[in-house]
């Protein structure tokens, strides 16, 4: 059954990296019916942006919703070496954490479809080119 196992603890730090001012201060774990490894453990120290949204919709969709905690687990996928999935994977988990966090199905939706479409774009290691 997914869940979230461990609160969000970060600290806002845009002093290291602009791009992405918010580290976690403690790990952080979610756990997926989605992938081979069932849990996803993001470590303290880990930097994010939580959600990357043009500043022009903030107001509609702000970076750090109630989809805060999905968005660092997306993320993270996003960045870790070897990947463990491909983009539409990751994208798909990112859906799955964020029904459960409660966020609406049309929200879920718009924003999975964005991540899927103007995400990053990769595919996991020993994964054929296409």
């Amino acid at each position: 059954m997914s869940s979230f196992t461990k609160p969000l603890i970060i600290e806002f730090d845009f002093e290291g990296n602009p791009n992405k001012p918010y580290v976690l201060r403690a790990p952080f774990s979610y756990y997926t019916d989605l992938l081979p490894v069932t849990e996803i453990d993001v470590p303290a120290g880990y930097r994010t942006d939580f959600a990357s949204i043009p500043r022009f919709f903030h107001r509609l969709l702000p970076p750090a919703g109630r989809y805060g905690k999905a968005a660092v687990i997306h993320d993270w996928l996003c960045d870790i070496d070897p990947k463990i999935c491909d983009h539409i994977t990751a994208a798909n988990v990112f859906d799955e954490a964020m029904a459960v966090l409660g966020v609406g199905r049309i929200k879920r939706a718009l924003m999975v479809h964005a991540v899927k479409w103007f995400g990053p774009k990769f595919q996991p290691v020993g994964a054929a080119s296409q």
